[in-house]
C-alpha cells in the first residue's frame, strides 16, 4: 500500500470521522485508485503530429464503460469519471440479504455492450463477493469477455478477493487494502463499518 492512500484510508477507517471529511478521504481514495487502474488498461503506441514535429504516444485500445454497484459504487463515480470522461455509465442494484449474506438483483440498466469493451466494475467493500460475482456473471451474459473486467474497491476482505478468483480467474483485481477476514456478521474486520452509510449521512 502507497503512503497516500494509507494516510486517506486511516481517515476512513476512523470511526471519529465525520462525514465531511469521510466524503474527502473517499474521493481521493477513488482518485488513487483509478490512477492505478489506469495503468492496468492495454495501450498501443500512435504517431502524432505536435505544432511543431512528429511524435510517437500511446492511446487506449478498447473503450471503457464504467459499471457502479449500487449504492455506495456511484460514490467512486467522481474520480474515474475524471480519467474516463467519455466513459458510458451502466448500473447494477444487489440487495445482500442479512441473514444468508447472498446478493439479490433488483435493478441494471446498462448501455450497449460488445465483447471488446473494457469494464470497471466500482463497489467500495468488497465482503463475502457475492455481489461482485453476480454482477460480474450478469455482465458475461452480455457478453464481456471475463479478462475485460477490472473491479474496484477501496477495502476487501480475502473471502471476497478468493470468491472472485475461484469463480472468475483472469478478472483483475484492484483494492487500496486488503483486510483480515470478516466477522459473524459478515462485516470487514477491521474495516470502517458501513461505508454508504457513513458517506451518505444516514447512519443511525
Amino acid at each position: 500500500m502507497n503512503k497516500a492512500i494509507n494516510l486517506y484510508l486511516t481517515i476512513l477507517r476512523d470511526k471519529k470521522t465525520k462525514c465531511l471529511q469521510f466524503r474527502h478521504a473517499a474521493t481521493i481514495v477513488a482518485d488513487l485508485l483509478a490512477h492505478q487502474t489506469l495503468l492496468q488498461l492495454n495501450t498501443k503506441t500512435v504517431t502524432i503530429d505536435t505544432p511543431l514535429a512528429k511524435t510517437s504516444g500511446i492511446q487506449r485500445i478498447n473503450d471503457i464503460v464504467l459499471i457502479p454497484i449500487l449504492r455506495s459504487g456511484i460514490t467512486m463515480l467522481p474520480a474515474f469519471l475524471c480519467y474516463f470522461p467519455d466513459a458510458p455509465i451502466g448500473v447494477v442494484g444487489l440487495k445482500r440479504e442479512e441473514k444468508t449474506a447472498e446478493a439479490h438483483l433488483y435493478y441494471h440498466n446498462f448501455p450497449p455492450l460488445t465483447p471488446e469493451h473494457q469494464i470497471i466494475i466500482l463497489d467500495p467493500m468488497l465482503a463475502t463477493g457475492g455481489t461482485a460475482v453476480e454482477t460480474i456473471a450478469l455482465l458475461k451474459k452480455y457478453g464481456i469477455q471475463e479478462n475485460k473486467i477490472i473491479f474496484v474497491s477501496i477495502v476487501s476482505a480475502p473471502e471476497g478477493i478468493n470468491k472472485i478468483r475461484t469463480a472468475f480467474p483472469t478478472v483483475t483485481i484492484i483494492t487500496a487494502a486488503e483486510d483480515e477476514r470478516l466477522n459473524a456478521k459478515k462485516f470487514i474486520v477491521p474495516g470502517l463499518g458501513d461505508f454508504g452509510d457513513r458517506y451518505f449521512g444516514t447512519e443511525e
